[in-house]
């Protein structure tokens, strides 16, 4: 027996056999082949078990969207994938499963939800971070909110311009909610940007909802979106304006009267500009083409630098009558501008004085006498010696006149 127990060969037979015997009570213990080394498959390869997060994965709610709001669902979890690492690079791609919370059964009020997935393949497994949520169910109500309107840069409109009333269509929007988000709800505003503003502002802008302080409530809007006017009220003036008689009228006939309608118009615009107005010009009729009563439609000239004339139009009322004469006789003439330390003498006329005949409907000169007649002459900037001088004319509107000379010789000479 001792010479059998020394021999090589048989010391080597019993040394595969506990081997043998070890490595079949391994494979019994552990009962299946390891995950990170697993059995070989037919043609000598070997498949691998992988894991792999994937974020951002949407969560799909689940729930009775047409009566019913819920908060406490989070837009996007984390799923960690365990598998084959082909099926989790696929699934990691195309992202084709979906992770749901199913609220279809639960009722009002708040629930603890576990997070659940669908489409994934069979050979993988997910674990979802968070797995457990905490979800609010409530009643959704509608109610209507007026929508006022936020100026944005009212501080950067130029000196004299300021906004008007805005004008928002529609006036009222309807805001879907819970119960405790509507009771929330303090402000709906539309915003409105005035920086630089001249004239009338028209802009879409988006709804806002406001709690008390401050904060943005992310709530259904139905429109999200408004017309907003804002009339932008500039520095404005209200001038007289001067009328321009062009042509003369028919022989035979005279002007009864001459009246705009209104008698004053409204300019806007920067305020150094409509400090240097005093009245507006360019106003014209043309008596040429008159022959009978008539209202004439005349455009208002808009100055330079003005933004808007209002009315831009007005009426003039003209009536026409058959003219009639009538004769003032020895109408003195006035001397205007003469220099200090001058005086003058009258040489033709030698008395000063001159007729002077005025045209008009009967109505109108009936009741002109001498003294609503001015005759004058300039005499500025003239020399010792005899000049011929040009004699000028005021009198009241809507008549004509004729003088028995249009000028005079006069003798300029140093006062002794």
């Amino acid at each position: 027996m001792d010479k059998l127990i020394e021999s090589p060969w048989v010391m080597r037979f019993i040394a595969l056999f506990l081997a043998l015997m070890l490595y079949a009570s391994v494979n019994i213990e552990s009962g299946s082949p390891s995950k990170s080394q697993p059995p070989p498959l037919l043609g000598g390869t070997t498949s691998t078990t992988d894991k792999s997060t994937v974020t951002e994965v949407p969560v799909v709610t689940y729930f009775d969207q047409e009566n019913l709001v819920v908060t406490g669902v989070p837009e996007t979890v984390s799923v960690t994938l365990e598998g084959t690492t082909g099926s989790i690079t696929k699934a990691s791609k195309q992202k084709g499963f979906e992770i749901y919370a199913d609220l279809t059964n639960l009722s009002i009020g708040t629930h603890q939800v576990k997070l659940k997935h669908k489409d994934l393949p069979d050979d993988l497994t997910a674990s979802i971070n968070p797995s457990i949520i905490t979800v609010s169910i409530e009643e959704k109500i509608t109610k209507s909110f007026p929508v006022t309107v936020d100026f944005l840069n009212e501080d950067k409109l130029e000196e004299g311009y300021e906004p008007d009333q805005p004008i928002v269509s529609p006036n009222s929007i309807n805001v879907t909610a819970s119960k405790e988000v509507i009771e929330r709800i303090s402000a709906v505003k539309a915003t409105i940007n005035l920086e630089n503003a001249k004239e009338t502002v028209e802009s879409d802008a988006t709804i806002t909802i406001y709690d008390g302080d401050g904060n943005i409530l992310p709530v259904e809007v139905e429109p999200s979106v408004v017309d907003v006017t804002v009339p932008i009220k500039s520095p404005s003036k209200e001038l007289p304006f001067k009328i321009v008689r062009e042509g003369e009228l028919g022989k035979g006939l005279s002007i009864l009267s001459l009246e705009p309608d209104p008698k004053q118009v409204t300019v806007y615009g920067p305020l150094d500009v409509l400090e240097n107005l005093e009245f507006l010009d360019g106003i014209k009729v043309d008596l040429s083409k008159l022959t009978e009563d008539t209202v004439l439609e005349v455009a208002i000239p808009k100055p330079e630098g003005v933004n808007k004339v209002s009315p831009e139009k007005i009426n003039i009322k003209v009536d026409i009558d058959n003219q009639e004469e009538k004769l003032l006789s020895d109408q003195s003439i006035q001397e205007v501008g003469m220099s200090e330390g001058k005086r003058f003498d009258f040489l033709d006329p030698d008395l000063g004085s001159i007729d002077v005949q005025i045209f008009g409907a009967p109505s109108v000169i009936e009741s002109i006498t001498s003294d609503d007649i001015e005759l004058y002459i300039n005499l500025s900037d003239l020399s010792d010696g005899e000049h011929e001088v040009k004699v000028e004319v005021n009198g009241p509107q809507n008549i004509t006149w004729s003088l028995e000379q249009e000028t005079v010789k006069v003798k300029i000479s140093s006062a002794s």
